[in-house]
């Protein structure tokens, strides 16, 4: 768990340094606020499509190969979409390195996958939990130092995130070790790195059901914020990328506190059944009160709030990870990232698109919040979907403990 740990939160603060300032770059290219929610809208897509195609073939090779080389190719890939991205002086430079970059990196499943390698089913979800905790660590780190940063200059961002993602390269390439054994591969299948067929494989795992259209639509839900966050807060309250970087500061501080620190205590008083529901309803609420607040300060009272939405993911994950055979974990993950790779296409057309529409209005316009009412309604629709499966499906019971050769502290 270390290992892996570390990985992924040095993936997660180059990740987190270009959040608050790539709709501002989009936003050099561009004459006026409606082109340059359009255009940031048409870059996100770009990575979302190559990311929905790539990360279950990603997540198959793995499963082939092992996680290490599959986490190897897609720090390079960050790495050189990073300086590219950082050299770019047109539109077009942007939109191409996102699709080289959604394609060539999936290491959150792989990650997700590389866990599910090492953990007995009753370890997953508080482990799961960790990794989110330092998803968390990582949106504390990187969005606050990358708006820093970027009130400095648009592009150092850019070139740090990339000289983190090529550490991480060194770090894997020396340090990490290999956590899928060679008896447990299996052979690379290309009917089944198909997205949509993988999305169907998922679908048909025992105990998992119509938690697909959960993930799926608690998943468009949160990539709508990622791509409306900076654009809704700069209408909203005049918010610029080092206000940005302190916001979502605070949500990796909350991520990490829930994910890292309470995600124990939480499972030992909640099934995971139980605790992916009341993140679920926290998170539907959270939504609503950030598309109706009408002052900066009330956007971290709802993220402080929203204590339980933070443990969501990785209950669901535990469960669709328990009810997936130990030789496909890398093929489920990658179908779990290719679902939320497709909400991220669907995303950047309907965040900006509700965003556009109610530009006009004053600052601090309840109005304004129309993304984030949306959010609201596709959450509470994927709550009351998890209530229906829950109760119509029994719990799948747990195999025997996996890997007994596999320990991690």
């Amino acid at each position: 768990m270390p290992f892996i740990m570390l990985t992924v939160l040095i993936d997660m603060i180059a990740i987190g340094l270009i959040i608050p300032v790539l709709p501002h770059l989009v936003g050099t290219f561009t004459a006026t606020p409606a082109e340059k929610t359009m255009w940031f809208g048409v870059v996100a897509f770009s990575f979302g499509i190559a990311n929905f195609f790539g990360s279950p073939i990603l997540g198959g090779l793995s499963d082939r190969f092992g996680r290490r080389p599959v986490l190897l190719v897609g720090f390079c890939g960050l790495a050189l979409s990073f300086f590219v991205t950082a050299m770019a002086t047109a539109l077009w430079m942007l939109i191409a390195v996102r699709l080289f970059s959604g394609a060539m990196q999936s290491n959150a499943a792989v990650a997700n996958a590389y866990v599910a390698d090492i953990s007995t089913p009753e370890q997953r979800a508080k482990r799961f939990g960790l990794l989110g905790a330092m998803f968390g660590l990582g949106f504390i780190l990187g969005p606050a130092l990358g708006g820093v940063l970027g009130s400095i200059n648009l592009q150092l961002p850019f070139f740090v995130a990339g000289v983190l993602a090529l550490c991480n390269w060194l770090y894997g390439y020396f340090v990490l070790p290999e956590s899928l054994p060679v008896d447990r591969r299996r052979p690379f299948e290309w009917r089944r790195a198909n997205p949509v067929s993988s999305l169907a494989g998922l679908a048909q795992l025992r105990g998992v059901g119509s938690l697909v259209a959960v993930i799926g639509l608690s998943g468009l839900a949160q990539f709508t914020l990622h791509m409306t966050w900076v654009l809704y807060t700069d209408l909203k309250f005049g918010w610029g990328p080092r206000e940005t970087g302190w916001s979502l500061f605070a949500v990796g501080v909350m991520s990490a506190l829930v994910q890292g620190v309470l995600m124990g205590p939480l499972l030992r008083r909640f099934s995971p059944r139980r605790l992916a529901v009341m993140g679920l309803v926290s998170s539907t609420l959270a939504f609503a009160a950030w598309g109706w607040a009408s002052e900066g300060w009330m956007m971290y009272a709802v993220i402080v709030a929203n204590l339980f939405g933070f443990a969501a993911a990785a209950a669901i994950q535990s469960i669709v990870s328990n009810a997936a055979d130990p030789s496909s974990q890398g093929q489920t993950m990658g179908a779990v990232a290719g679902l939320n790779s497709l909400m991220a296409v669907i995303a950047p057309v309907v965040g900006p698109a509700l965003l556009t529409l109610v530009s006009h209005f004053p600052r601090g316009d309840w109005r304004i919040g129309a993304p984030y009412y949306f959010c609201a309604a596709l959450q509470g629709t994927a709550t009351l979907l998890a209530l229906h499966h829950f109760r119509t499906h029994r719990a799948v019971p747990l195999p025997a403990a996996a890997n007994p050769g596999i320990t991690a502290p």
